[in-house]
């Protein structure tokens, strides 16, 4: 076989690859898809308002559109109310009953007061701790064993005993002494 005729078979080949190419490329990966920013988005849309003659908002204060964490939740769980607009009207019992086994909101401030309780139990850095950059601070809080937090747990259940008796099993952190551990 000549060098052209090889030439042109092969061109022959591969000029009807060319028509999927797009197909190939996506999959194989070569192209990527943007997402449909309409799904991502839990805002609401921007829209044009029916009456010009509103306040201007405040930079800060909560958006008239959106609702409440509680609001969301109470959507997700029964959503024939946040179509009939009705309040508890539309609910089933077992929805009812879910809602008020919820019990009340939560204070609005509740993420600083857990932040702040979880400051108190981080010990402070000293100065040496400080210096030394490169070692990792341990993270904060202890790590129960679960196995044997399980067993005694079960023991104190069999014993009839509250679950507050007994000592809590924790993981002893390993030290990592180093290079040098074993000499001193």
């Amino acid at each position: 076989m000549s060098p052209l005729a090889r030439t042109v078979l092969i061109s022959a080949m591969i000029a009807p690859l060319a028509a999927c190419g797009d197909d190939l490329s996506r999959t194989f990966g070569f192209t990527r898809d943007a997402p449909d920013e309409f799904r991502v988005t839990t805002r609401a849309p921007l829209s044009m308002p029916p009456d010009y003659s509103i306040r201007p908002p405040r930079p800060g204060a909560p958006r008239p559109q959106e609702q409440s964490d509680r609001q969301q939740a109470e959507e997700a769980l029964a959503p024939q109310i946040a179509l009939s607009g009705t309040g508890n009207a539309g609910m089933t019992p077992g929805q009812e009953a879910l809602i008020s086994q919820a019990g009340p909101a939560a204070p609005r401030d509740i993420r600083a007061k857990v932040d702040a309780e979880a400051q108190l139990d981080r010990p402070s850095e000293t100065f040496t701790e400080r210096l030394m950059f490169w070692k990792p601070s341990p993270p904060p809080g202890t790590v129960v064993d679960a196995q044997k937090e399980s067993q005694r747990l079960r023991a104190n259940s069999a014993l009839g005993q509250s679950v507050e008796a007994g000592d809590t099993p924790i993981v002893q952190p390993k030290s990592s002494g180093g290079f040098l551990w074993g000499l001193f």
